[in-house]
């Protein structure tokens, strides 16, 4: 079965997590806001799917169409794909664990987000700028470090060894996190690259995951967006300073 993939088609945003998921495993989807508009793609044809959903609506992209079953929020899409895709252990206690992982991941995402736009989301960045620098300053100096360190304790405590997270296989949240990795890389490249010096498993398996066949060719691919300053991570030069 072909997974419809319902995401911004100009941004990576949260829906790159699902992406590369999917890329990893291999599973066919579409990317249903990148068709054209006579494929019966386009931004209209995903808000025309978001609004008509009849009886479980998500509230925003990314949303799946798996079948007739729709799921929205990333780590939901998550959690669904999953034991489908080979991208979680067999065991509940494995399955529970990768999701929390996963919803902490999607709690830093959240707080990045907000270095940018700390007072409201509908606002410009320009009309919050001295909001955004005491908030990124506190990002920058405890909240980088204190996520990457509890990614590091994990890694160092699994028992399969720290190659992944979660067991001894690639699972979703080896893909979340090396997209969490690279995005701070991007919009907080010093900061970052401090944490990343004080948490050696987490870059080595930012370095290491990046380099799997599938995600190594995806992202050297046209599919894969680049880092730009519409989406959730964003680089402002005054937010990171050397």
């Amino acid at each position: 079965m072909t997974y419809e993939l319902h995401y911004w088609p100009m941004i990576q945003g949260r829906g790159e997590f699902v992406r590369l998921a999917l890329e990893q495993a291999g599973a066919d989807y579409i990317d249903v806001a990148r068709l054209p508009h006579e494929a019966g793609g386009g931004i209209e044809a995903m808000m025309d799917r978001l609004e008509d959903e009849p009886l479980r609506p998500p509230f925003a992209p990314p949303f799946l169409k798996d079948g007739d079953l729709v799921v929205g929020q990333t780590a939901a899409i998550l959690l669904h794909l999953g034991p489908r895709i080979g991208l979680v252990g067999a065991s509940e206690a494995d399955r529970i664990w990768t999701h929390q992982i996963q919803l902490t991941i999607a709690d830093m995402v959240a707080e990045a987000h907000d270095t940018h736009h700390p007072v409201g989301v509908g606002a410009y960045y320009e009309d919050q700028k001295p909001e955004a620098l005491r908030r990124a300053r506190d990002f920058r100096e405890n909240r980088i470090p204190k996520f990457l360190g509890w990614f590091e304790r994990v890694l160092a405590r699994n028992p399969a060894g720290p190659d992944h997270l979660v067991g001894g296989i690639v699972s979703y949240a080896d893909t979340s996190l090396f997209q969490l990795v690279e995005g701070l890389r991007y919009a907080f490249p010093n900061a970052t690259a401090r944490a990343l010096d004080a948490t050696p498993r987490v870059a080595a398996h930012a370095t290491r995951t990046g380099r799997l066949p599938r995600i190594a060719a995806y992202l050297a691919s046209e599919r894969r967006m680049p880092f730009s300053e519409a989406g959730i991570f964003r680089r402002y030069q005054e937010l990171d300073p050397g």
